[in-house]
């Protein structure tokens, strides 16, 4: 296991989860603050990248809310160093995206082969939501949490008509300054897309400097856990008539949401296929991770076998109606039928047992496909 340095009293480990969380910095992302177990666990991390309240350039201003976060498992990167100064902007946080996924792939750093590039939620309070809302296009990202925040002028309601990843709204009641904006958003979604939103009468200020972040802490967690770790039980907080904040003092509105449509494939994940036969290289393991009515999200991870590779290659053979609008963390030849995904620059060279992975999203049913593997 993997342990951090020792770092300021103010930031000792902490968080209700399982992984005590502390925070640190890199000379390769600056002006962030990562947040992460104090001991990696064996299970790979899904990435949180959060814009602050204010879109303020102070890391740490809301620790213990996103130091809770972490601690349940989660990689999250904070804009701005810790105590920092000035103001943010929404490229931070793709760049904390961008660094996550090189991170992940650098040989031989710390978070090597470590985190789930494939589960990447971005996130932000007040003028932080709104940086979240510009960057929520990005074909990388699973789930956007909103925070407090709603669109300022009706010329900015194309964020909205892009959306086609879930979404949740946080928000703290008509005493919020928020909330009509929030409500205004909620109103102008697109009509299939996967929506919650919960209003606690907490006002605008929420509750991230209480103790694990308070209530909004709890929530989060529990959302993350269900769109980026497949927890169903989590998942049930937010979904039905019945779900764990409707009878609550949470005001809860839903669209669209069914618990099939998070992290977990509503068919079990295809099983790891072998490359063809003299070329054993590696193998590929196929999951549904999000499927709404027209469209899916699906990840690969693929394993190397006993020997290094210099590339992969996986075949993926689609059902029918199925087609492929974007993909990351790999480079696809056709759309339809049988697809091919190449590795790119950054993720194809492998250590016997090592992994990579990739993503897409695409219309129609993702159950089904089968996908394998060969190097190279």
């Amino acid at each position: 296991m993997l342990t951090v340095a020792a770092s300021p009293a103010d930031a000792a480990a902490g968080g209700s989860g399982p992984y005590p969380a502390d925070y640190e910095t890199s000379s390769s992302l600056v002006n962030h603050t990562i947040y992460r177990p104090s001991t990696l666990p064996s299970e790979r991390l899904p990435i949180f990248v959060w814009g602050n309240g204010g879109c303020a350039a102070n890391g740490t201003a809301q620790i213990n809310f996103l130091r809770e976060i972490s601690s349940y498992g989660f990689l999250v990167i904070a804009s701005g160093a810790p105590n920092g100064s000035g103001s943010t902007t929404s490229s931070m946080l793709t760049q904390s995206i961008d660094w996550a996924v090189a991170e992940n792939a650098r040989s031989g750093g710390k978070y090597y082969g470590r985190l789930d590039t494939s589960k990447i939620a971005v996130g932000g309070w007040s003028c932080g939501g709104l940086e979240a809302y510009a960057v929520s296009n990005d074909s990388r990202i699973t789930t956007t949490l909103i925070f407090s925040s709603g669109l300022l002028n009706d010329g900015d309601d194309y964020q909205l008509k892009r959306l086609t990843k879930p979404i949740a709204y946080f928000i703290g009641g008509p005493s919020d300054i928020a909330y009509p904006n929030a409500m205004d958003d909620w109103g102008k979604l697109p009509s299939a897309l996967p929506a919650f939103m919960g209003n606690l009468n907490v006002g605008h200020g929420g509750t991230y400097d209480q103790t694990n972040g308070g209530e909004f802490g709890r929530v989060a967690v529990l959302y993350l856990k269900w769109r980026l770790k497949g927890d169903l039980g989590a998942g049930a907080t937010f979904v039905g008539s019945d779900c764990g904040l409707c009878h609550s003092q949470w005001q809860v509105q839903q669209k669209n949401l069914t618990l099939g449509d998070g992290t977990p494939p509503s068919t079990p994940p295809v099983t790891p296929s072998p490359s063809p036969s003299g070329n054993p290289g590696c193998t590929a393991a196929y999951t549904v991770q999000n499927q709404w009515n027209g469209g899916f999200v699906a990840g690969v991870v693929v394993t190397a076998g006993s020997a290094a590779l210099n590339g992969w290659r996986v075949t993926l053979a689609l059902p029918g109606g199925a087609t492929v609008t974007s993909v990351w963390n790999a480079v696809n030849t056709g759309t339809t039928g049988t697809v091919t995904m190449a590795n790119q620059s950054y993720n194809g060279q492998l250590g016997p047992g090592q992994t990579a992975s990739f993503g897409f999203q695409g219309t129609g049913t993702g159950g089904g496909a089968s996908a394998t593997c060969s190097a190279s």
